[in-house]
């Protein structure tokens, strides 16, 4: 009996125990592996700098929404007290009866009727104002597209940096106990097993370097996605090579249609305009109209008194104009007009950086496509180098020096290789944010 009530306890145990190890103080933070498409669509969705911008979007709504409250009329309300030492107003020789306490309770309705179209003008350079809050967001999107991009294959490369670095470290190794051995039987000088293990401790304090590149790498890419900075993270590896297929001129003709940055000049020309509209306003009259009712009296409820006309009510139209003012308006005008011609000559310059900037980024391609079956058979060539060298120098016919030389040729050639395969990647990148698209 009691055995049995010993296995029963120790079952119960053996379950919270397990139960515990699931929770999350015992559970350990599993590493989170991220395809292309995901990160870009998590930073999309969680970046800092991105919600900033998409801020920049309800901002411009609420001036739009304060331009359109000027075509309203205005309503206001004031309640006074005055009040006097005596109830006598002497005036030279002559007195008036007056009230010692005045309470006086006024209501004004104003509504502008013509401002020389500067309320219109206002209201359309607000609304514009959210069209071009919106093209920064746009601009941003695609900016941070390319960032994950640049990020997520930096990971990439670092990760094949760390692989290279651990076969380099392998094979000096190796290439140390081959040589100790030698030098143990008395076949080689101690300066080539010294040397041999140098290179050992140098591809070792490499690989130290490169690893910590690597986990520098996820920091920044979980930044970019507003992760926690040390969390774990893993991308998946893109293994395909597709070459690019695309006229130089359809790529530009989409770019000058679809880049951000080209509506965002004409954004601002059609601002230019309406500035300019508003300077111009100054040249003409204002007309408004306005109402006020007032009530008076010598107590608090504003009921009148013998000294005061317990309510009146007033309308009336009012025209203002400017006649001169030293050719503020005039100058005003023409530093707008320079303005939009100053915008127009950007925009030109603007498309010419454009179709600059995606000839740059198909050479780019055009290089990376060239170098990948390049490097790739340099491996190859790279590989059975080091294995001749490598038999030559168990066969005694060459120095370690050579095998030395060879090691570091592979190492490279591999670097080489992987750098060619995602600069591949990172140029259809770019070539893409040329165009305006991620």
């Amino acid at each position: 009996m009691r055995c049995k009530r010993l296995v029963v306890a120790f079952s119960v145990f053996v379950f919270l125990f397990l139960g515990m190890m699931r929770s999350p103080l015992f559970a350990q933070e599993e590493k989170e592996t991220f395809t292309l498409s995901e990160s870009i669509a998590m930073a999309l969705d969680k970046n800092w700098t991105l919600k900033a911008k998409e801020e920049g979007i309800r901002q411009a709504n609420a001036v739009k929404n304060q331009s359109r409250a000027d075509f309203l009329p205005t309503l206001s309300s004031t309640y006074g007290y005055t009040g006097y030492k005596d109830d006598i107003m002497r005036i030279g020789e002559f007195a008036f009866q007056r009230s010692k306490d005045n309470y006086s309770w006024r209501t004004n309705l104003s509504l502008p009727i013509f401002t020389g179209f500067a309320l219109s003008s206002s209201y359309e350079l607000a609304k514009l104002g959210i069209d071009q809050a919106e093209v920064e967001v746009a601009l941003e999107e695609l900016d941070l597209a390319l960032r994950v991009k640049q990020a997520y294959f930096n990971i990439l490369i670092a990760d094949k940096a760390v692989d290279v670095a651990e076969k380099d470290v392998a094979s000096r190794k190796s290439n140390a106990d081959v040589a100790r051995n030698f030098y143990e039987v008395g076949m080689i000088p101690v300066n080539d097993l010294l040397q041999a293990e140098v290179e050992w401790a140098d591809a070792q304090q490499t690989l130290v370097k490169v690893q910590n590149g690597a986990r520098l790498t996820r920091s920044a890419f979980n930044v970019i996605l507003a992760r926690e900075v040390n969390a774990p993270v893993d991308v998946e590896d893109i293994l395909d090579y597709r070459p690019e297929v695309g006229e130089f001129e359809a790529f530009v003709e989409k770019a000058l249609e679809q880049r951000p940055e080209i509506k965002a000049v004409e954004i601002a020309i059609l601002q230019a305009d309406q500035r300019i509209r508003l300077a111009k306003s100054g040249h003409y009259p204002t007309v408004s109209i306005s109402g006020e009712y007032i009530k008076q009296g010598d107590s608090i409820d504003v009921s009148g008194s013998p000294y005061h006309i317990p309510r009146d009510l007033s309308a009336g139209v009012s025209l203002s104009w400017t006649l001169f003012e030293g050719g503020k308006t005039y100058y005003s005008t023409r530093e707008n007009e320079s303005l939009k011609r100053e915008l127009m000559e950007t925009q030109q310059a603007l498309r010419d950086s454009i179709t600059l900037e995606l000839k740059t980024a198909m050479l780019d391609l055009e290089t990376s496509e060239k170098n990948i079956p390049t490097t790739r058979q340099a491996v190859e060539q790279g590989e059975e180098n080091l294995r001749v060298s490598e038999e030559r120098y168990k066969a005694q016919v060459t120095t370690i020096t050579e095998v030395l030389d060879a090691q570091t040729r592979l190492s490279q050639a591999r670097v080489n290789y992987f750098m060619a395969f995602y600069d591949h990647n990172l140029a259809k990148a770019r070539l893409l944010r040329a165009i305006g698209e991620y």
